[in-house]
């Protein structure tokens, strides 16, 4: 299969999953499946998103982790978020009710109106705080475990005294369980030494290597801010970042275009420290790139891979771009609104999805409020509109018959046998008109 064929296969809802190619039947199906895309010469982080990728790059160039691991996050992105499609990430709070007192309100708008992009947040400004913290708390844990189970729901119970409650210049309290993760991501580090190798990623192809890029002053913060810039001499972690041509039904092509790597199935691997901890897989296509699939090392779900590799996929399209200027979406797979934990994918925006009926590219701003209503809708609301790509000459249709390519209309007269126009009919209404005059349709 070509990549031309793929991407027309792809805008009328087709998928591939490894070498197989399928369509789902959206009116049929319990969870319908519409395809989405993101704009990805136009997409901006959300606050999530770039905390996600800070975390990443104070791992890697101060070797942080105590921070990263008391915020783990779910690969899927945030699942509340997904939930609510409330795109600003809002964490979960450890800290019991009792021990809560209500913030002034002065302080709460101070706190809710903080910048951003100059990188200083609530746990940020407490981060020189958090080991002195961590070890009280251990402290707290361990004497609290010995005393009697009276005395444990005395204390869970027992009301603060007036005047006192959460003080403010301390860090959050953490569960117990966060703090076993953090030590055990010490251990972790100790027993795997770390590797300078000066500054930059280690990549396939020069587009990869780490920039300077910063952004204007007064500037919201891009992607590529975060990204590509450059890492200390000194930094304690190395990460590298490389791809290869992987096994798929797409035919390699070189871009006329100059593009370097081409078309085709590529695996980008994450190492860090001479360890592989995350593959993706993706299709470079003549308008997109296609996200396939992701796994990873689960000793390092806490940098929330699969949120960074998604940014940093979107970050390769803007790259891919400046060589190919039709190529200018990250098409994410499927979108599935009946189920929540899949949500995830729309808070890449600006996104679009596609109508099941008329093929058409609607804003998902648009599409959310007939999904909350059914699970299948028709997003384009002209209903004289029709399917532009549909099967207008079936006899056009090519066939690969006793290894002769011939059109339809010829297979037809030289069948014997029943007619079988009618599954003809259905692959050619499926792939469209301009895939079944390329691709060949196999009878026997």
């Amino acid at each position: 299969m070509t990549v031309q064929d793929y991407q027309d296969l792809i805008d009328r809802g087709w998928r591939r999953c490894g070498k197989y190619v399928y369509k789902p039947i959206m009116n049929q199906t319990c969870c319908p499946q519409y395809t989405i895309r993101c704009q990805a010469l136009h997409f901006q982080a959300s606050k999530s998103h770039k905390k996600v990728l800070k975390k990443m790059l104070k791992f890697i160039s101060k070797g942080d982790v105590s921070k990263a691991a008391s915020e783990e996050e779910p690969m899927d992105s945030h699942v509340e978020d997904a939930i609510t499609c409330d795109f600003p990430y809002k964490a979960e709070s450890h800290v019991s009710q009792s021990e809560l007192t209500p913030l002034s309100v002065d302080h709460a708008e101070r706190v809710e109106n903080e910048d951003e992009d100059t990188g200083e947040t609530k746990e940020e400004v407490n981060e020189h705080k958090v080991e002195s913290g961590s070890r009280q708390i251990c402290a707290d844990n361990d004497t609290l475990l010995t005393r009697g189970p009276a005395h444990s729901a005395k204390i869970g119970h027992a009301p603060p005294k007036p005047g006192k409650g959460a003080d403010l210049s301390k860090p959050p309290c953490r569960k117990a369980k966060d703090i076993r993760k953090e030590r055990k991501l010490q251990k972790l580090l100790r027993k795997q030494p770390c590797t300078i190798e000066g500054s930059q990623f280690q990549a396939g192809d020069p587009g990869f290597l780490l920039q300077n890029s910063k952004s204007k002053p007064n500037q919201p913060k891009t992607i590529e801010d975060f990204v590509f810039v450059s890492l200390p001499d000194d930094a304690p972690h190395k990460l590298e970042f490389t791809r290869f041509l992987c096994d798929s039904p797409l035919e390699a092509e070189d871009g006329p275009n100059g593009l370097e790597c081409g078309y085709g199935s590529f695996h980008q691997q994450y190492w860090l420290d001479g360890k592989i901890i995350a593959v993706g897989v993706i299709d470079i296509l003549p308008y997109c790139v296609s996200s396939v699939y992701l796994y990873y090392d689960p000793d390092y779900s806490f940098l929330s891979l699969g949120v960074y590799s998604a940014l940093r996929e979107i970050a390769f399209t803007r790259q891919l771009h400046e060589k190919a200027p039709d190529l200018c979406f990250y098409y994410m797979g499927f979108y599935i609104h009946s189920c929540p934990k899949m949500r995830y994918k729309g808070q890449y925006r600006p996104s679009d999805l596609l109508c099941p009926e008329t093929y058409v590219w609607t804003p998902i701003e648009r599409c959310l409020p007939l999904l909350e209503q059914s699970k299948y809708c028709r997003f384009n609301q002209d209903a004289t509109a029709v399917d532009e790509g549909r099967i207008k000459e079936l006899g056009r249709v090519r066939v690969l018959h006793k290894r002769i390519v011939m059109p339809y209309s010829v297979y037809k007269k030289r069948r014997k046998g029943p007619s079988d126009e009618a599954s003809v009919q259905q692959y050619a209404s499926l792939v469209g008109q301009t895939c079944s005059e390329r691709m060949l349709l196999f009878r026997s």
